[in-house]
């Protein structure tokens, strides 16, 4: 089935997964890209229209989005993802999943200040309750850069956990010796790692091995791929291009149908402040590859970027 830009294709079209107690579309919605026009977390974005953003986070929900990641240190000079989604969603529906990360910081300014210590994580879980109008967070990711240890890290968030600031926790941007560490303290709900069509397939048997654990995977810039927060660099192998032309899609939804074939437990949360490219992303959910292009798309992943 090659899915339509229709209002009539929505986020169910790609099945659910139970995220802890919460039951989520697996097409949701990245808020990085909603607050600045042109390159994320850039200290000299042009902030995006207010109106258009706010316009964005209501179609995704009508459109059955229900799973939106975000993070307090999403913003650009005068727009916070935080303060969009609160302003275009509050009172939220009781089915929506706000995935927040925790670990990095932004001076106002927009400079990247060194991760969060375990007596400093408090502070910014307490910042995006603040920001997103809750009295705790559905799901928080911590963020970790690096090879080290993450039980005290960790440790800090299941505290609050317990004190009921937090329902559910996630790592991200991790490898799998930190998961099992992680997990030897609380409940771990899912990863959140760059990978995408020909990026980290070294990262294949991790996928595999979160699903074994019942652990969502959920990849970021799987449709940007090399280009990272800069967005989509325009290149594409011609191979995905072939697909794509075949399928009557673009190479970005290929590439997001891709990932969300990868398993079950694999949820997508591509972002963007385009209204179109929005009604794109959920109606890839509706997209099956057969095994012939499975097979070929294997080929350029294993290739790499």
């Amino acid at each position: 089935m090659t899915p339509q830009t229709t209002t009539t294709i929505t986020a169910a079209s790609a099945g659910t997964w139970q995220l802890g107690d919460r039951s989520v579309n697996r097409i949701g919605f990245g808020a990085m890209r909603l607050t600045q026009y042109g390159e994320a977390l850039a200290e000299d974005a042009v902030p995006s229209d207010r109106g258009r953003a706010i316009r964005v986070l209501r179609r995704a929900v009508e459109l059955g989005v229900n799973h939106i990641d975000t993070a307090s240190f999403y913003f650009s000079p005068l727009r916070s993802a935080n303060e969009l989604i609160s302003r275009a969603l509050a009172p939220y529906p009781d089915d929506l999943v706000i995935a927040t990360k925790v670990g990095p910081s932004r001076s106002p300014s927009g400079e990247f200040l060194p991760h969060a210590t375990p007596d400093r994580l408090r502070g910014q879980v307490e910042e995006n309750l603040r920001q997103l109008g809750r009295d705790h967070l559905d799901l928080v990711n911590l963020r970790i850069v690096g090879t080290d240890s993450v039980a005290e890290r960790f440790g800090a968030l299941a505290e609050l956990r317990t004190a009921g600031l937090i329902r559910h926790l996630g790592l991200s941007n991790i490898h799998p010796h930190q998961l099992a560490e992680a997990r030897a303290i609380a409940p771990v709900v899912c990863v959140q790692n760059r990978y995408g069509l020909g990026i980290r397939p070294d990262h294949d048997a991790f996928l595999r091995d979160c699903g074994r654990q019942g652990i969502a995977f959920v990849p970021f810039y799987s449709i940007a791929g090399t280009g990272g927060q800069a967005g989509v660099r325009g290149e594409a192998d011609e191979e995905v291009l072939a697909i794509a032309r075949e399928r009557g899609v673009s190479a970005a939804q290929l590439r997001l149908a891709w990932t969300l074939h990868r398993g079950p437990h694999v949820l997508a949360i591509p972002g963007t402040g385009d209204p179109d490219h929005l009604a794109a992303n959920v109606a890839t959910g509706a997209l099956r590859l057969d095994g012939a292009e499975l097979a070929a798309l294997e080929t350029v992943h294993q290739r790499g970027a």
